[in-house]
């Protein structure tokens, strides 16, 4: 295992949410390696999100895991005296026992674990597991289709799922913890800035802080959509609690490596 917060002391220049090849990344792995070098990086982790018990056409799927691992080694030994290159995976929370503390998990030679929820139960079918995360058209579509237009019991429930994942562990880096605010805000205008929205946040992250976990900055959304997750509302809590944090750029493209991430940790070093 690395030490993160060691690594985020002593330099800006890292991204460890990394998406390739292997899931629904846009380019090889190797891509990102040579743009990571050329942008001064000195520390680059691959995530690719894991394989799922779930039928997903994002999620690598098992047989390809050992590939992964050994491409990982191969670039290691390519380019190791120019850039420190990590093995890890974004696991997705499913259920209980069906997530980043499960056996076949823990048993991977990872560097470190991102946990992550990306899908939550139907409304009235707690055995279909509904993709929530992605653009908001099909997220639209997925609110007639699975959760009867009730965006409430999509926010609640998905915190629901974080918060029994964080409880279960079994990873290092909680990933995007509010990443729903954005959809359900298109959804319904404003709703992440509701009384009760916050209180979710807020138990969660008192709930991370509980277990001693690092929070994501995920940097992704912030040159099209203006936002991070969690959202720069909160970005005070952190401070306030001197939580431990990693600034990501949850990136698909390797010129993608660096987007926002200066602005947040300008940000948060300002608050």
């Amino acid at each position: 295992m690395i030490d993160i917060i060691q690594i985020t002391r002593q330099t800006d220049l890292y991204n460890l949410h990394t998406h390739t090849q292997f899931c629904d990344g846009h380019a090889p792995m190797e891509d990102f390696v040579k743009e990571a070098i050329d942008s001064g990086m000195s520390h680059l982790g691959f995530t690719p999100h894991s394989p799922i018990s779930v039928e997903s056409p994002v999620n690598m799927p098992r047989e390809r895991v050992q590939e992964y691992l050994d491409e990982v080694e191969r670039l290691r030994r390519a380019y190791g005296d120019r850039i420190n290159i990590y093995a890890s995976m974004e696991i997705d929370y499913v259920s209980v026992g069906d997530g980043p503390a499960s056996d076949y998990f823990q048993q991977l030679p990872l560097d470190y674990r991102i946990g992550s929820v990306h899908f939550i139960p139907a409304i009235n079918d707690s055995s279909t597991m509904v993709d929530i995360d992605g653009k908001f058209q099909a997220f639209k579509v997925r609110m007639g289709q699975y959760f009867d237009g009730d965006i409430e019991y999509v926010v609640r429930t998905f915190f629901a799922q974080m918060m029994a994942m964080v409880d279960e562990g079994g990873f290092d880096i909680v990933g995007h913890m509010d990443k729903i605010g954005f959809n359900a805000s298109q959804y319904l205008d404003s709703i992440d800035e509701e009384p009760w929205y916050d209180k979710l946040v807020i138990d969660l992250f008192e709930n991370i802080m509980d277990h001693h976990l690092i929070i994501e900055v995920n940097t992704k959304a912030w040159l099209q959509r203006n936002r991070f997750y969690p959202n720069l509302k909160y970005f005070g809590m952190l401070k306030r609690f001197n939580a431990p944090v990693v600034v990501n750029s949850d990136a698909h493209y390797p010129t993608l490596l660096n987007n926002g991430r200066q602005e947040a940790l300008k940000l948060l070093n300002v608050l």
